[in-house]
């Protein structure tokens, strides 16, 4: 597996096609565009063995989001809503039933054809920022555009532009460890949405900040989503924040109400 450098001699990990999802999974030639559902599931189901017992934890999910539609994915913690996401992420195996991502199936496709799913139709943000602590701000936004093979120029320009939108414009040259947890959490959906994919998954994105700052950031966060035209998928527990996306379903005992 190759490196690719960043321009200054560093090594910034595997090559394009190569990269998971976790820091670097994020589309690249705008978001798709599509005349049906961004995403679409059916019979997405999950089961653990514990001991000697069969835990359900996804039994039969069905959804379906629309190009630019926010939907927040309610429920308490435990109730699956990590799971559902890492399934519709094609971060794990071992899932039932069918997942469309921009209208291709994608719960069948092996490794190879998860990891250019993931680079060019998704974004994700986690509850951590998972920023690189070596790369300041500009350089974490603009690392996934090079390791897609966009140029460093319009990489660079395209970082400064979202992060500067979210009100960071002063903080491009500050590391992780130099911001706080809102600005750093900002920086992790300037990355999410760097290369414009056709869907964002968001998992507790302002679960770490407190009230004021989770308030800021969301509103950021939706705001963006929306001027990008991409569509999310937003996991919470948080009611309140919940009710301020286009729709909201519950995950209760491993089915969506």
């Amino acid at each position: 597996m190759s490196d690719v450098s960043d321009g200054t001699g560093r090594r910034i990990g595997a090559a394009p096609g190569a990269i998971g999802a976790g820091g670097f999974a994020a589309a690249g030639g705008g978001a798709v565009e599509t005349s049906g559902p961004v995403l679409e599931t059916r019979g997405l189901a999950r089961s653990f063995t514990q001991g000697s017992e069969m835990i359900h934890v996804l039994r039969g999910v069905d959804l379906s989001i629309a190009p630019g539609e926010i939907v927040a994915l309610l429920g308490p913690s435990g109730s699956g809503k990590s799971t559902m996401l890492q399934a519709i992420g094609l971060l794990e195996g071992g899932f039932e039933g069918s997942i469309r991502i921009a209208g291709e199936e994608a719960a069948r496709l092996d490794a190879k054809g998860r990891t250019a799913v993931r680079r060019d139709r998704l974004g994700f943000v986690y509850q951590f920022h998972h920023l690189l602590a070596d790369f300041n701000a500009i350089e974490n936004v603009i690392l996934p555009q090079l390791v897609h093979g966009d140029d460093r120029t319009a990489a660079e320009a395209r970082a400064t532009n979202l992060l500067t939108v979210l009100g960071l414009g002063h903080r491009l040259t500050h590391r992780p460890s130099q911001l706080s947890g809102g600005e750093q959490q900002r920086v992790a959906v300037a990355r999410a949405l760097a290369n414009r994919p056709a869907l964002i998954l968001a998992d507790e994105p302002t679960g770490n900040l407190d009230e004021h700052t989770a308030d800021v950031v969301l509103a950021e966060f939706l705001r963006l989503v929306r001027e990008e035209g991409s569509a999310a998928l937003v996991a919470t527990h948080n009611e309140r924040l919940a009710a301020r996306m286009d729709r909201v379903v519950r995950l209760h005992e491993g089915q969506l109400q």
